[in-house]
């Protein structure tokens, strides 16, 4: 029985994450969290790629959860539990920590994993018949303090209580409104729109990017906890580099910048 796989693709400046398990409209396997977590480090060494955007395979879903048909032999017992749970939290942080900006290309289903999966990017776009639910109170399953306060740092206390206390399925509309989403698309036009927000990304400084991006993760930390150093030593480097030069250069001869990310 396949297991379904995590597909990497690069395309100039971006690479792209693509949960392939159509038929189960895309549920994740430990083969698959694994993948993840791979594909993650690997575009992330990557020089040329400075977007990365993940997405679905097919046009149902984006990840509907994990893959309960394999739970009786991923869970069989408490060890085989904690080597399930040690994959999931690795692809996990490979998304939420990644180096590169992250984009949630959501067109269909984006339940329980995929949920998680999709918050831990930076962006999150969807089609307008996308919907979303984390069914753990259905199921009996404890969801960890960690994946739950990267929830409740981006829709709030309250909507994440909800979400976790009906377990029911969230509207696109609904989703928006409380933050979890950043746009809703027609389903015809998603692709163009990321593609659009892909070129925009790429097109302007690496490590003005990584910068922000890095420096928005410490922010989200307890204060006791936040790396102020590691801030400065981000915006010192986009001081030194030669693409700072570059967007000074460009903008006096009024074109575009070609930046190299140093």
């Amino acid at each position: 029985m396949s297991e379904g796989k995590i597909v990497a693709e690069k395309q100039g400046h971006l690479g792209r994450v693509i949960f392939d398990n159509v038929a189960k409209h895309n549920a994740m396997s430990k083969v698959m969290w694994d993948g993840l977590a791979d594909t993650m480090q690997a575009f992330d060494a990557d020089d040329e790629v400075r977007v990365i955007v993940l997405e679905g395979a097919g046009d149902k879903a984006f990840v509907s959860g994990a893959d309960i048909s394999k739970f009786e032999n991923e869970r069989a017992n408490v060890d085989r539990i904690k080597e399930y749970g040690a994959s999931v939290n690795r692809a996990y942080g490979s998304v939420q920590h990644a180096l590169k900006p992250t984009i949630a290309k959501i067109d269909g289903y984006c339940y329980g994993g995929g949920m998680g999966i999709a918050v831990c990017t930076d962006l999150r776009f969807c089609s307008e018949n996308s919907s979303f639910c984390i069914p753990a109170a259905k199921l009996g399953v404890g969801y960890g303090h960690e994946n739950t306060k990267v929830l409740m740092d981006l829709v709030g206390p309250s909507y994440t209580k909800e979400i976790f206390y009906t377990g029911r399925r969230f509207s696109a509309e609904e989703a928006q409104k409380m933050g979890l989403v950043n746009n809703i698309l027609p389903k015809a036009e998603l692709d163009t729109y990321v593609g659009g927000y892909v070129e925009t990304m790429a097109g302007n400084a690496p490590l003005s990017l990584k910068t922000t991006n890095l420096i928005v993760n410490e922010l989200l930390k307890e204060e006791s906890e936040q790396d102020i150093a590691l801030c400065h030593q981000l915006v010192d480097a986009c001081a030194a580099s030669q693409d700072i030069e570059e967007g000074r250069k460009a903008f006096m001869e009024k074109r575009k910048p070609e930046f190299v990310g140093r």
